[in-house]
């Protein structure tokens, strides 16, 4: 094998890679302050078509990120307010979420699907995910603000008695989560593959939320997890380049094939999963508790 070509897949790597890094540290975020958001891949696809539809109609990419990022805001927000305020089941609102987010994104996009548009160079959003991975490390092992988000997710009875603000802190998270989501919708409709096509976020969501479970909720290794799957997905490329003979929806599952399997492989082992996970994730708050 040459240097080009492995620097060829390096490049292609990187590049399908990093949507997952941008909703996998969200949703790690969020998961650390006990919250769980299975709206990850609506959340995307309204980003996508968000910032895509903007794109289109002012030609200015300031404005399509920016309106992006709003929709993230603004559907993360509904999210955490039915979560935290309604106090409704998170699973169910999560799915509701994300088909909420397809439905939307699709009606939205229906008149600008094939619509031509000048992407922009994937390597900035590249770089801003290795540091975001670093910052999020950092703000969540040595910061106040990252401890008390990680004492809130692993006893928020505790966390509201030493005087932390728990519904703050989750909302705020959430919305981190929300924005970092509609980022990776954003990359993959501008940058990825610069065009509008309705579910093109082909379940990037759902790969995302296995990577914060296969990371243990520690951010570097969510960013090796990250190019793990990454490499896999390039991997059935090549194979079919070199006339490798099985079905092509054989090689279209193998990122999902292998999603199920380091799902399988982490939770086999529950006492790491216990020590790993947040204790109240998933569990609903009530200040008089």
């Amino acid at each position: 094998m040459s240097i080009e070509l492995i620097i060829g897949i390096l490049n292609i790597v990187l590049i399908s890679t990093t949507p997952l890094v941008f909703a996998g540290i969200g949703e790690l975020v969020t998961e650390k302050s006990g919250v769980l958001n299975l709206g990850l891949e609506g959340l995307m696809l309204v980003g996508a078509v968000t910032g895509f539809i903007t794109l289109v109609l002012t030609g200015n990419y300031f404005y399509s990120l920016f309106l992006s990022i709003i929709s993230g805001v603004i559907l993360s927000g509904i999210f955490a307010f039915l979560v935290l305020n309604l106090m409704t089941n998170q699973i169910a609102t999560g799915l509701a979420l994300t088909i909420f987010g397809i439905g939307l994104s699709a009606m939205l996009g229906k008149k600008f699907a094939g619509t031509p548009i000048d992407g922009l160079n994937p390597y900035y959003f590249i770089v801003i995910s290795f540091l975001l991975v670093f910052s999020v490390g950092y703000f969540l092992s040595k910061t106040k603000s990252g401890l008390i988000v990680r004492a809130v997710g692993e006893n928020h009875n505790s966390a509201y008695a030493l005087g932390y603000n728990v519904i703050k802190t989750r909302y705020l998270t959430i919305i981190f989560g929300g924005v970092m989501s509609s980022l990776a919708g954003y990359y993959i409709s501008i940058c990825y593959a610069p065009m509008w096509q309705e579910g093109m976020t082909a379940g990037r969501g759902w790969i995302a939320l296995a990577l914060v479970v296969f990371a243990t909720w520690k951010p570097w290794r969510l960013l090796v997890g990250a190019y793990i799957f990454g490499g896999v997905a390039i991997m059935q490329m090549n194979l079919q380049a070199i006339g490798v003979k099985l079905p092509g929806q054989f090689f279209n599952m193998m990122p999902y094939i292998a999603t199920l399997i380091v799902l399988v492989f982490i939770s086999s082992n529950k006492v790491r999963l216990k020590l790993s996970a947040p204790s109240c994730l998933n569990i609903p708050y009530e200040k008089n508790s």
